[in-house]
């Protein structure tokens, strides 16, 4: 009863919550390169949530801003690339929130509550592909590791931003707010592999003041209306990227959802919601050459 109290109050929270001021002040304070509030909000977020720092490649002179140690850099092979080239890799440390088949059109974001892939990924033509396919739910917490990696060879040809909502991702909110993450703001990668297409992606959430890739940098909220459109030639040598490469980064954390398409490729069967992944960990296999 106390827990369900609880969880009512943060829907509630998030509701009232001004989300776009809050924001847009959480990103001026976390790219401050004043010493005083730096060091205050990465010791106090490292005491907070038990960050493991071992892994990190701290850059000469230390982080400048709190935004820096948050997209932090991995040391050489702390994220080795399953060595199996059909292997598909995690794009991102954190827990698989769902992963399964689409029903149609239809993601599962909870038991009971489902999506429309058309409206995740805002073109409802280019969601066809991924009718009866596979899909992979992957949620970051605020300790995790916040770059996104490539989950298979291929390029980017288009990238989308498509505004929204910004609630958080977590369990809680997944479980209250219906199509979480088709109402928050995110940005969409289309790729392309040699066997057809494949998406990945990056849901906002509350305090994400923007997301990166690796060909664009900063990707920034717009005020007017959307979803805005890049388009990339294919074999573009910056949006051409190998399994494991890197992709982009959250500048706050949040969420990966993975799109393939039917026949394509099998999830790991040991998987389930709540297994934590890392990335280069293989969460499937392609079947197809």
């Amino acid at each position: 009863m106390l827990q369900s109290l609880r969880e009512t109050l943060f829907i509630l929270l998030q509701r009232l919550l001004p989300a776009r001021l809050l924001g847009r002040l959480v990103y001026r304070a976390t790219r401050s390169t004043r010493p005083l509030l730096r060091n205050l909000l990465i010791g106090s977020f490292t005491r907070l949530y038990a960050v493991d720092l071992a892994e990190a490649e701290p850059p000469p002179g230390g982080y400048p801003s709190f935004n820096a140690f948050f997209t932090r850099s991995l040391r050489a092979q702390a994220r080795p690339v399953d060595a199996d080239p059909a292997g598909i890799v995690s794009p991102a440390d954190g827990r698989i929130q769902q992963i399964g088949t689409l029903r149609g059109a239809a993601l599962l974001q909870v038991k009971g509550s489902e999506y429309d892939a058309g409206e995740l990924l805002a073109d409802a033509a280019a969601a066809a592909a991924y009718r009866d396919g596979l899909f992979a739910t992957i949620y970051l917490a605020p300790w995790n590791y916040h770059r996104v990696h490539m989950p298979l060879a291929g390029c980017i040809r288009r990238m989308t931003h498509v505004p929204g909502e910004l609630w958080s991702v977590n369990a809680t909110t997944a479980a209250r707010v219906p199509r979480l993450f088709s109402r928050n703001e995110r940005l969409v990668c289309h790729g392309e592999a040699a066997w057809g297409p494949f998406a990945v992606v990056l849901v906002g959430a509350l305090n994400v003041g923007s997301m990166s890739t690796a060909w664009a940098g900063e990707v920034l909220p717009r005020r007017a209306h959307g979803p805005w459109h890049w388009d990339y030639p294919a074999g573009n040598p910056a949006t051409t990227l190998g399994r494991g490469h890197l992709l982009g980064q959250f500048n706050m954390g949040s969420t990966v959802v993975l799109l393939l398409p039917r026949g394509i490729a099998r999830w790991d069967a040991a998987l389930a919601p709540g297994a934590a992944v890392r990335v280069g960990r293989a969460i499937g296999r392609l079947e197809t050459p």
